[in-house]
């Protein structure tokens, strides 16, 4: 069984276009899986849009009923040894997915083919040993973006006030065939410094690719196994606002970007050693020489025949590429909540902004912005928005439609005042003002009153105004002002009034009854 992301994120790829292999590699599931989730989607009949209104949970219950939840036990292990010998066999032709399709055939029960070629693989690592052999990778112009942190980490900073030599870290991007460099120094490799890096390594390109292949830093993925994929929720945004694709290679699998290893191991030879021969007193410093240093790497010919890397860029990569968004992404502040608290308010710069009630126990996310509060789910999608608010009081920021119904009366009911009835009462008719200014002033304190006064005047919400004043009149008159007596009054005159409606006919020669229409 999958998550909501998975499933939705399988959808979204396969509609843009994007092959199984790519799906496959992304969110870390078979073939086998995406055609699944696809089957499923088309029996459902609803579109991509109507699955991201609803619910993770329905959307998972949907493509997943708990029938369908658990597999069967697999108890037959295929014999891979003659799998092996069938494969190895001088003039044989078959290839391990014809091996499998033999396999389920007599065991229909049995592994799904990632399965079978994944035990497949540690059968002929145990017996006959890993082969050292690369792959040829045929790298597509544009396509991909690679990044990482270069390992090496120069104490070249100096701090204006301790004067000790702090740390740089060294942000790097290659992209498509051109391998055209990007190269910035930040003082850590936290977050707003990896998004920062790649959003100003994109504008460097003028373009934007297909993939961004990040390596499987926190900072950009939460988890990364051979089962699942989560992307940091920051980095998710960023995916959106580019419209690129996360992808990161196998975790500890550095030849995975393989690109983006070896120019981070030739940086670390031809622009860092450079760099450790001065001392620097601001990072604007530093990155004024590496934009220097950069500049003339990607600008190097091997030969006088060749193309530098800036070159193939221009002539490969970028009328590959897709152009920039009108305008930069823009990192926000990001804080997280295991659960919504029973007040359904989350904290953030000692103000509470309030989501919907029914996220109570829910994880949550904030993304504030110099502006807004903007408040997601787990699976990061958008609960509600806040203006944010920066005075001191009211601290809790609560939007009605986010209340309990109950919670809802209690506040109208506490919000107002004595002027607010008065008014209403005024909307109905003098009589009424007055009945209800005598009651507010019956109390020792006008507050006490209120609930008198918003019971009275919900009453009479649906009913006559003619009604209504007449009743006011006669308790005005009566000088009999209480919340007991109007309501009896009221009561008494709408019986009246419904049993005049139910009065009977009187008996008429031409009147005929039911009997003459049988």
């Amino acid at each position: 069984m999958h998550n909501c992301t998975t499933i939705l994120g399988v959808i979204d790829m396969r509609q843009r276009g994007i092959s199984f292999d790519d799906c496959r590699n992304r969110f870390g599931i078979g073939c086998s899986t995406i055609t699944l989730i696809m089957k499923r989607y088309k029996d459902s009949g609803k579109d991509l849009e109507a699955l991201r209104q609803m619910s993770p949970e329905e959307v998972e219950l949907m493509f997943y009923p708990p029938e369908n939840v658990r597999r069967k036990d697999v108890s037959v292990m295929p014999d891979f040894q003659a799998v092996y010998d069938r494969l190895n066999l001088p003039g044989s032709k078959a290839n391990l997915f014809y091996m499998w399709l033999k396999y389920k055939k007599d065991c229909p029960s049995g592994y799904q083919y990632t399965q079978y070629c994944h035990y497949f693989k540690q059968f002929v690592e145990k017996n006959y040993g890993a082969e050292a052999v690369s792959m040829v990778v045929e790298r597509i112009p544009g396509e991909k973006v690679y990044i990482d942190w270069v390992g090496d980490q120069p104490e070249i900073l100096l701090d204006s006030q301790t004067g000790e030599l702090k740390k740089v870290h060294f942000f790097v991007t290659t992209v498509g065939v051109s391998n055209l460099l990007y190269a910035e120094a930040f003082e850590d490799e936290k977050l707003p410094n990896f998004i920062a890096g790649t959003v100003h390594a994109l504008e460097s390109y003028g373009a934007t690719p297909k993939y961004l292949v990040p390596d499987n830093l926190k900072t950009a993925i939460t988890r990364h196994t051979k089962d699942e994929l989560v992307i940091n929720s920051a980095y998710q945004d960023l995916e959106s606002f580019y419209d690129v694709v996360i992808l990161p290679p196998p975790p500890r699998k550095p030849k995975g970007k393989p690109t983006v290893e070896k120019y981070v191991q030739f940086l670390e030879t031809h622009l860092l050693e450079d760099l450790k021969e001065k001392v620097y007193y601001s990072i604007e410093d530093i990155n004024r020489d590496v934009r220097k240093k950069i500049a003339v790497i990607n600008s190097d010919k091997r030969s006088s025949d060749s193309l530098s890397k800036l070159e193939s860029f221009l002539r490969y990569d970028k009328p590959q590429m897709k152009p920039l968004a009108g305008e930069s992404f823009m990192l926000c502040d990001y804080k997280y909540f295991a659960h919504v608290p029973n007040n359904y308010h989350l904290l953030y710069d000692d103000h509470y902004y309030s989501v919907l009630y029914t996220y109570y126990n829910q994880p949550a996310i904030i993304k504030a912005t110099m502006a807004e509060i903007r408040i997601c789910d787990r699976n990061n999608k958008l609960i509600c928005v806040h203006r944010r608010s920066y005075k001191e009081f009211p601290r809790y920021i609560t939007k009605p439609e986010h209340m309990k119904p109950e919670h809802q009366y209690y506040k109208e009911v506490n919000s107002k005042d004595g002027d607010y009835y008065r008014r209403w009462a005024a909307y109905i008719g003098p009589y009424t003002k007055n009945f209800i200014d005598r009651i507010l002033m019956s109390s020792e304190h006008e507050e006490q009153a209120y609930n008198s006064c918003n019971g009275i005047l919900h009453m009479c919400k649906d009913q006559s105004k003619l009604l209504v004043e007449e009743i006011a009149k006669t308790c005005v008159e009566g000088n009999v002002c209480r919340y007991s007596y109007f309501k009896r009054l009221l009561k008494e005159n709408l019986e009246k009034g419904n049993s005049a409606d139910k009065a009977v006919l009187p008996n008429h020669d031409n009147l005929r009854g039911k009997e003459e229409y049988k």
